[in-house]
């Protein structure tokens, strides 16, 4: 027997052999691992009350909404709403990958706005990285930001033929990827069975809930109220509804991402999809010596049911994965609880690339919930006629594009024409998901195809499963 798995008297059992069966104390939920502890709500809404602009939603999008309309107008009366707490949700469970991965397609946006456009955009996410890391330290934000950009690696003939293509693929859209080697990968980390790799500049590893608190902090010091504990349960032109009154603003600005699906009339707008992590204890030096890892590069890879990992800011590892990827109707997590399972076969993933770190702990297991719009494309809009707006379906790459999307919907709320309200998201519409059960069909048969086709390639496959080629024809993901 390879593995073992139960909960016994509150602890949770994971090993990886017969012989070292160990209980581990691994919480479940709570959130995620990035807050130490829970912070204290902030008061709710008082009562009815007026405003110049209302966002709805206190992760990255409406904190950076918040900052830089405050910084191109402090008379602005601004108020958000948050049904919990700031960074609740995605902003404070992702996996610290503060990149500029474009949340969407690029050849489909340059087919519908031009390739000009798409290039324009890509520069402006890289560039979006640096601006990050500024506003933190300009603001005293200690969000452990450190710029090692990102590690690619493949780990079988597939997979490395995906990574070559990827390379050039990445070189035409300007971003300077570099090729490394086997040898050369492995003087950065010393990953098990590495067949190739690339390095991309343009990623820093943070610390997500450090990131979202702090920028909470600073937008209140520029005179923006933020109301906790305060869910919103309706949005129309002029208002913003909440069981403990209603916010009237002419504009009210949608910054709800992987939660938009619980709003009256938006049920199919966005698919809220579910990723999952773990943490493990803090890692021992000597075991750091046999890893490598020195420049704190994030970690992805080219499988289908690809994962994403970090060296933590307390020498942790921390790594994702899809796991669950939807529940049934649009439903959410409750506090990042995931299934025991889930624990698991992350746990598997990361003794599989680090076998090193076989005999450490997993402290934490938790997931987040991110919004995938029908086309795979995220968007950033402002109707003028009726005040509402919106920016999110970001797919998993919002850490960075939340800033550019907040400072893009500052300009169009100010009315100023500008390089970023010329980008390809701004004005773009997806149509809805299809109903219940098809779209819960259709996004299981996505992962389960998704896992068969890994496992076709890890037996040797020199080239991408079919099988994973039908898929994404069939749901229209890019790659």
């Amino acid at each position: 027997m390879a593995e073992w798995q139960e909960v016994l008297c509150g602890h949770r059992v994971i090993s990886n052999s017969w012989q070292n069966l160990t209980v581990l104390n691994t919480v479940n939920g709570q959130i995620s691992h990035w807050f130490d502890t829970l912070p204290t709500p902030r008061a709710p809404l008082p009562g009815d009350q007026d405003a110049d602009v209302c966002i709805v939603g206190a992760g990255y999008t409406g904190l950076w909404t918040a900052y830089y309309l405050k910084k191109a107008d402090p008379s602005l009366r601004i108020a958000i709403l948050e049904a919990r707490f700031a960074g609740f949700g995605a902003s404070g469970r992702n996996g610290g990958w503060l990149s500029g991965l474009v949340p969407g397609d690029r050849h489909r946006m340059a087919k519908l706005y031009g390739r000009d456009k798409v290039l324009a955009w890509q520069k402006a996410l890289n560039e979006a990285v640096d601006e990050v890391i500024a506003v933190a330290d300009a603001e005293g934000i200690d969000a452990g930001a450190v710029k090692g950009g990102t590690l690619e690696i493949a780990r079988n003939p597939a997979q490395a033929a995906r990574l070559a293509a990827s390379i050039a693929e990445e070189r035409s859209w300007g971003v300077d990827v570099t090729e490394l080697s086997r040898e050369q990968a492995a003087e950065r980390i010393r990953f098990d069975g590495l067949v190739s790799a690339y390095h991309n500049p343009h990623c820093a590893r943070i610390q997500p809930a450090a990131l979202a608190r702090g920028l909470a902090d600073a937008v209140e010091r520029l005179g923006v109220t933020i109301y906790e504990q305060s869910p919103v349960t309706e949005i129309s032109q002029g208002r913003a509804v909440t069981a403990r009154g209603t916010v009237r603003a002419p504009i009210v600005l949608r910054a709800t991402e992987g939660f938009t699906a619980a709003l009256p009339g938006q049920r199919r707008a966005w698919l809220p999809m579910n990723s999952s992590m773990i943490a493990t204890e803090p890692i021992p030096a000597h075991v750091w010596d046999e890893i490598g890892w020195q420049g704190r590069e994030t970690v992805g890879d080219s499988a289908h049911g690809f994962f994403y990992a970090q060296r933590t800011v307390d020498d942790r590892i921390a790594i994702g994965g899809r796991s669950v990827p939807y529940r049934y109707a649009s439903r959410t997590d409750v506090d990042g609880q995931v299934p025991p399972k889930t624990i698991r076969l992350l746990t598997d993933v990361l003794h599989a690339i680090l076998p090193q770190v076989r005999d450490v702990p997993i402290a934490h297991g938790w997931c987040g919930v991110l919004a995938v719009p029908r086309d795979w494309e995220a968007s950033v809009v402002l109707d003028r006629a009726t005040g509402l707006g919106w920016a999110g379906g970001y797919v998993g790459h919002g850490v960075t594009a939340t800033n550019l999307a907040g400072r893009t919907l500052a300009d169009l709320v100010c009315n100023r024409a500008t390089p970023l309200t010329e980008l390809p998201w701004v004005g773009h519409r997806s149509r809805n998901w299809e109903p219940e059960p098809l779209r819960w069909l259709g996004v299981r048969g996505l992962y389960i195809a998704y896992k068969l086709a890994d496992r076709h390639e890890a037996g040797g496959r020199p080239t991408t499963s079919p099988i994973a080629k039908v898929a994404d024809v069939i749901t229209r993901k890019p790659h």
